[in-house]
């Protein structure tokens, strides 16, 4: 053999052997047993942009963050979520960033937390509007977007482009209905009206005008108010010299506690007075003592309708030493749960197929069985309406008592409301 045809054979036969030896050492361990090693994972990374500052805080503080909190102290109590691909419980290791109330800092951090953080997955935003600026961005980098705090008509015309979004809270569509009917039982014949000038006010006036004009039920006052607003003594007084046998207050708490405080000290009082968010809350009672008596709000449940809503009530009152809230408090926990068991069934991570085993799937949970359905084939899920526990509740005795009419109902409205206590 020629020299040059040697160096030519030399080079070709150590090429061959440095691809064998390449490939070789891809498809092996360290042990060399011809297996690649599986990726490692220590935790699930949870991340959630949302009001830790600002107008909006109170909602979350209020309403969202408290069953949050112990859904996912008790899945790490747990040893955290078991996800198969794994082979091992993974504990939830929170992610958080402050939204400051700003519906622009929000879609920045949620771009932030998505792409440069690379959180495994999200919780949601707080608040309608807030919920209505996210869930594009959500569908948009396909995550899962468990829509807990808040809730619109818009939103669900708008949900049916968003397959990743899963809205979970009753809103003006479930509760001026059962409002309505509340109010032709007791022979509620006027109305006045004053609402929040945002997509929840405008939405709960809308309905309003819709539903109490079947009833026959006359709005006699409507006027918007913002947010904000220092001083509420004029609707009020407006709404006293038309002599109306109902008020309805449909805002944030800021302005339910401020339009109560001022009927309370101007003596201004209706058969009904009906207020929106804040009412529901544990604080409510304690802020308003006996003049909490005979107010009606908005909220969905109680815990003397079965023998899981009074455990989670239990649960709920030793984990944070006060009570959750009459709303929303036990869907937002179960959908958590809902949550945390289809993640399980999925086996995965992958918000896709997490996706489909939430649209197609019913779970067990402190609600009851909990499921979703899709209302557009591809689109966006939502809560049968017959699902929830309630719609509208008032205090009585300083009891929260769901009052929708039907077998839901833990007890008859009480009318007219009683006077404002002298002290």
């Amino acid at each position: 053999m020629s020299k040059k045809l040697l160096i030519i054979f030399s080079v070709i036969v150590l090429l061959v052997g440095g691809l064998f030896v390449a490939c070789e050492e891809e498809v092996t361990d360290g042990d060399g047993d011809g297996v690649a090693p599986p990726v490692t994972k220590d935790s699930i990374v949870l991340g959630q942009v949302v009001s830790f500052s600002g107008w909006n805080a109170i909602i979350h503080e209020s309403f969202g963050q408290p069953p949050q909190d112990l859904w996912i102290s008790e899945v790490n109590a747990a040893g955290g979520i078991y996800i198969a691909e794994y082979g091992k419980q993974l504990p939830l290791e929170e992610l958080e960033y402050d939204d400051t109330s700003d519906h622009g800092t929000m879609v920045r951090l949620l771009e932030k937390m998505m792409l440069e953080d690379q959180v495994d997955l999200m919780l949601a935003p707080s608040g309608t509007s807030f919920l209505f600026a996210a869930g594009p961005v959500f569908n948009k980098h396909e995550y899962i977007l468990l829509g807990q705090e808040g809730g619109a008509t818009t939103i669900t015309d708008m949900i049916g482009g968003l397959p990743y979004f899963f809205a979970v809270l009753n809103y003006s569509d479930h509760q001026i209905p059962a409002l309505a009917d509340i109010f032709e039982e007791v022979g509620v014949e006027t109305v006045a009206i004053t609402y929040l000038e945002d997509l929840h006010g405008i939405e709960y006036a809308g309905k309003a005008g819709q539903y109490f004009g079947e009833k026959g039920i006359e709005i006699k006052y409507i006027k918007s108010h913002p947010l904000g607003i220092a001083d509420m003594s004029l609707i009020l007084k407006e709404a006293q010299a038309l002599d109306v046998d109902a008020f309805c207050a449909l805002g944030y708490p800021d302005e339910m506690v401020l339009v109560t405080m001022q009927a309370i000290e101007l003596g201004i009082n209706f058969d009904a007075f009906q207020l929106n968010v804040g009412p529901s809350s544990f604080w409510w009672p304690e802020l308003f003592g006996p003049a909490t008596e005979g107010v009606i709000a908005m909220g969905s449940w109680s815990p003397k309708q079965g023998p899981e809503s009074q455990e989670f009530f239990d649960r709920f009152l030793a984990h944070h030493g006060f009570p959750p809230d009459n709303w929303g408090s036990i869907m937002f926990y179960s959908s958590l749960q809902f949550f945390e068991q289809a993640i399980v069934e999925a086996g995965t991570l992958d918000q896709s197929v997490i996706r489909d085993v939430m649209a197609t799937s019913t779970f067990d949970t402190a609600w009851g069985p909990f499921a979703f359905y899709q209302p557009i084939p591809g689109g966006g899920s939502l809560i049968a309406t017959e699902m929830y526990p309630g719609q509208v509740g008032q205090y009585q005795d300083l009891v929260w008592e769901v009052i929708d009419p039907g077998t839901k109902r833990t007890a008859p409205p009480v009318y007219p409301k009683p006077d404002w206590p002298t002290q």
